[in-house]
């Protein structure tokens, strides 16, 4: 078995704008179809209709759960989920989807897929991917926040998905099995001819199955290029918050571009075509510093380390970009007031 590949896809502050909106013109269109308006899809979610073709738009996880709420409770089919899901183009998810499809291997698209997750809206507060034998294993972890969404959710992004890679691959996604955590519901009969593989229902987890042969296949519309830009545009889009200056923002996606190792802010101000005098200037007008702004990088994925892998903390030290444990150990107690393994522990 190989080694698992884990992301953590929300924010574990519910109310925390950090989700695009790509694949949500499906479901309206879905929605659409059966004569019910998007406005009433949106209807007291707090999001606007013209956030739909603002790339830079972002939701909160509770304002895509209420979006998906009035799906659910407007649709005339119980089967909506998975017909919205069917519709998926690669434009629909804009860049993210042209990443994909112009990867070189599905494995490079599906490595890419995970490691920008968050692009594509999931509703789980975690996925793992592991491979073992010659099966290939998605499992979604963290299912409490859905309630009772959890049917239609999965049913929108198991469905989104493998229309998504369909597409990608130009060929059917050779699903082995699907494995739901809930009952089989009225439609279930449609889960296989939409996921063309065998299903579990009442399962005690919810994985996705798949032929480990298909991350060796070729992409039919690779291109180095338009795969190297379109993944830049995605880092600099994740790095993205609230309220973020540019400058910042371009910080972010050139720290993000240059693993276990953080360019100096000479190498940045350069890079920008600025005097180091100006870029600190530039900072502090917005009252920041650069080192502040490396810190909060580190300590975000030291926490994400420590919370959910193994590593150890010889090897988190080197991802994020500390020269030995020692100087590492003393930031993370400066950061939390807590030692790195001491956090680790109550966290587990």
């Amino acid at each position: 078995m190989k080694p698992i590949h884990l992301v953590m896809p929300i924010s574990a502050d519910p109310d925390a704008p950090t989700q695009n909106l790509v694949g949500l013109g499906a479901l309206a269109a879905e929605l659409a179809a059966e004569g019910i308006s998007v406005h009433d899809l949106f209807a007291r979610t707090g999001v606007a209709l013209s956030q739909l073709e603002d790339a830079r738009a972002r939701i909160s996880h509770r304002q895509r759960l209420a979006i998906y709420r009035n799906a659910k409770r407007l649709a005339k089919r119980s089967d909506v989920g998975l017909l919205a899901g069917a519709r998926q183009r690669i434009s629909d998810y804009g860049i993210y989807g042209y990443a994909l499809i112009s990867s070189r291997t599905f494995g490079d698209a599906l490595l890419f897929s995970l490691n920008h997750i968050t692009m594509a809206g999931p509703a789980v507060r975690q996925i793992s991917f592991r491979i073992d034998g010659s099966t290939a294993i998605l499992r979604s972890h963290g299912l409490d926040t859905l309630g009772d969404l959890l049917p239609f959710a999965a049913e929108f992004w198991r469905s989104s998905m493998t229309a998504l890679f369909s597409r990608v691959l130009e060929a059917p996604f050779p699903s082995k099995r699907m494995l739901f955590p809930f009952a089989a519901p009225v439609h279930w009969r449609n889960y296989e001819r939409v996921f063309n593989c065998p299903i579990d229902f009442s399962s005690d987890r919810m994985e996705w199955h798949f032929d480990a042969n298909v991350l060796d296949l070729p992409c039919p519309n690779a291109n180095p290029i338009t795969a190297e830009i379109c993944q830049q545009v995605c880092d600099v889009l994740m790095t993205e918050r609230p309220g973020e200056s540019e400058l910042v923002r371009k910080i972010r996606s050139a720290c993000l571009n240059r693993q276990n190792r953080f360019p100096t802010a000479a190498n940045i101000a350069s890079d920008l075509g600025l005097s180091l005098r100006t870029f600190h200037r530039k900072l502090a007008l917005e009252g920041l510093s650069y080192q502040s702004i490396v810190d909060d990088m580190r300590q975000s994925l030291a926490t994400e380390f420590l919370e959910n892998t193994n590593m150890g903390i010889d090897q988190i030290a080197e991802r994020v970009g500390f020269a030995d444990a020692a100087s590492f150990r003393k930031a993370f107690r400066k950061w939390t007031n807590r030692s790195p393994t001491d956090f680790r522990h109550s966290n587990c």
